[in-house]
C-alpha cells in the first residue's frame, strides 16, 4: 500500500491506497492522533472480503493542509454497461470493484445467450501467435485468480482439465455398439472406436468453467459487494450532447444518466445503428446438447476435441466433448453463419444438428447413449464474429465516453475477464495496463473506409 499523510496540528490523516491484484485501488481514510496513537478507520462504502495485497514501495508525501471533507470527495463515475453476457458482466464486475457506480442493462436475462450455452473451455496458449494471444494468456491467469478469490471450484465448476485430441468413426453395426472396450491411452469411459489419442492440453494449460454459473456469480458479487444495479430492459439508444455520452435511452422511454457507456451486445451489435454503421458483427450459430450419465463418477475430467467421421463418408466434423463437475457432459459442434433474431429467447436449435450431436455422443461412449444418459438440454446460440476475426474493444470514434467490446467468437468465456478488466481500466483511467488492447480499437474500421 502507499501512504500519503497530511499533517494537521497533532493529527495525521492518512490516505491509504490499497492496490489489488489487477493494479487498481480503493481509498480509505485513517485518522491517527499522535498524542494517543489511536487508529480510527472510516470504511469505504464498498466492502472488500479478504483482499490480496502485493508488496510495493511506500510513497509518503506531507502537507500542512487539512484533509478533504466528505463533501469535497469526487463522486464515483456513473457507468452503464449494456449486455448481460460474459463480456458485459466481466466489464461491469471490474468497473464496480474499482469504485464506479455501475448499472448493468440486459434485455432478457443474465447469460441467456451464448454465455449460458457455451462450453466454458479455457486454454492458456492456444491463441499464441494470433491477435488475441496476449489477451488469452492474461485472461486464463485471471480466471485462475478469480476462482481462488470467488471459490470458483464450488460456485461455478472451475477446474483444470487434461485435453485430448481423438479420431472417432461413427458406430454402425450392432456388434460394434455392444462389444465396446476402452481404447489404448484414452479415458476409461471413452469406449467407442477412438484412434490416435494425443494430449493437447495439461492441467497447467487448460481448464473449464460452467459459463452460466460463472457469469451469474460475478453479477451476484458485484451487486452484493460493490453496489452494482441490474436493470432488465431493452436498450434503445445512447443519448449524447456535443459528441459526449449523457445517458442511455431504454425502450420504454426511460433514461439512465451516465458519464460513460459500455456496449457489450455480442451478436446483437449488428442491430444497434450506432455501431452497425461503423463495422459488421455477424452471428455464427452453434449447437450443443447436455447429457447427464447414470454414473457420472465414471466420467473423468478430460476435454475431448474430435475428428469425427460420419458413417456415410464426407469431410470429418470437429465436435467437442466437455465433462463437467456437475455430473453433466456438454457436447457441441455443427456451426454455421445464420441470421440473428431480435430476441435471444427466439433462438432455436436445428433438429438435424441435434440428431448429429447425439450420434456423436453415442459413438464416443456407451455412457452417453440416449437411455444411459438423460438429455438435459438441446440448444443453440450465436457467437459474435467480425469480418477480420479480431475482437472490437475500445472507445467508439466520435462519441466520447462510449465504449464497445464485442466480436470474441468462440473464445468469449476465456477472454471475458481480461477484456472486462482492460475495458474497466480504459473507462476509469484512460488506458488499459493489464493487456495492450490498442489493436482491437474500433478506429481501425475508419482507416479502412478512407
Amino acid at each position: 500500500m502507499s501512504i500519503c499523510p497530511l499533517l494537521h496540528y497533532n493529527t495525521i490523516s492518512v490516505c491509504v491506497c490499497v492496490l489489488y491484484s489487477y493494479n487498481k485501488y480503493k481509498i480509505k481514510m485513517i485518522t491517527i492522533t499522535t498524542s494517543e496513537l489511536r487508529f480510527t478507520f472510516q470504511r469505504h462504502p464498498t466492502r472488500i472480503r479478504k483482499p490480496v495485497f502485493h508488496p510495493i514501495k511506500l510513497a509518503i508525501r506531507c502537507s500542512s493542509s487539512a484533509p478533504p471533507s466528505m463533501d469535497d470527495q469526487i463522486a464515483p463515475k456513473k457507468v452503464v454497461v449494456c449486455g448481460g453476457g460474459v463480456i458485459g458482466v466481466c466489464t461491469a464486475y471490474f468497473l464496480s470493484k474499482m469504485g464506479a457506480a455501475v448499472t448493468l442493462v440486459e434485455k432478457s436475462s443474465i447469460a441467456c445467450a451464448a454465455s449460458g450455452k457455451a462450453g466454458g473451455f479455457l486454454a492458456l496458449d492456444w491463441c499464441d501467435g494470433g491477435s488475441v494471444g496476449s489477451l488469452a494468456r492474461a485472461s486464463f491467469n485471471l480466471h485462475r485468480s478469480l476462482a481462488q478469490e470467488l471459490n470458483g471450484a464450488e460456485l461455478y465448476g472451475y477446474r483444470p482439465v487434461t485435453t485430448l485430441s481423438l479420431s472417432v468413426t461413427e458406430s454402425t453395426s450392432s456388434s460394434e455398439k455392444s462389444n465396446r472396450k476402452p481404447g489404448r491411452d484414452v479415458p476409461s469411459w471413452v469406449d467407442g472406436p477412438a484412434k490416435g489419442p494425443r494430449t493437447i492440453g495439461t492441467v497447467e494449460t487448460t481448464a473449464q468453467v460452467h459459463p452460466q454459473l460463472f457469469t451469474k456469480t460475478l453479477v451476484s458479487k458485484a451487486v452484493e459487494e460493490y453496489g452494482m444495479k441490474v436493470v432488465i430492459k431493452k436498450l434503445e439508444a445512447v443519448s449524447t450532447s456535443e459528441g459526449e455520452v449523457k445517458a442511455v435511452v431504454l425502450e420504454d422511454g426511460g433514461e439512465i444518466e451516465a458519464d460513460a457507456v459500455v456496449l457489450a451486445l455480442g451478436p446483437w451489435t449488428g442491430k444497434f445503428s450506432l455501431l452497425s454503421t461503423l463495422f459488421r458483427v455477424y452471428g455464427l450459430k452453434a449447437h450443443s446438447i447436455i447429457l447427464e450419465p447414470k454414473n457420472p463418477d465414471d466420467i473423468t475430467p478430460h476435454a475431448l476435441f474430435l475428428s469425427y467421421y460420419p458413417a456415410q463418408g464426407g469431410k470429418p466434423m470437429d465436435p467437442e466433448v466437455y465433462p463437467r463437475p456437475t455430473g453433466e457432459v456438454y457436447i457441441c459442434g455443427m456451426s454455421a453463419e445464420a441470421e440473428v433474431p431480435d430476441d435471444p429467447e427466439q433462438v432455436t436449435a436445428v433438429p438435424e444438428s441435434i440428431r448429429v450431436l447425439k450420434t456423436v455422443a453415442s459413438s464416443v461412449s456407451s455412457h452417453l447413449v440416449e437411455g444411459e444418459a438423460v438429455v438435459k438440454a438441446e440448444q443453440a446460440c450465436f457467437l459474435p464474429c467480425t469480418d477480420d476475426s479480431v475482437p472490437v474493444i475500445g472507445e467508439v470514434p466520435g462519441v466520447k465516453g462510449c465504449y464497445v467490446t464485442t466480436g470474441h467468437s468462440c473464445w468469449g468465456i476465456l477472454n471475458g475477464p481480461a477484456t472486462g478488466a482492460a475495458v474497466a481500466e480504459l473507462v476509469l483511467d484512460g488506458r488499459a495496463t493489464i493487456v495492450d488492447i490498442q489493436q482491437f480499437s474500433p478506429a481501425r474500421f475508419l482507416r479502412g473506409k478512407r
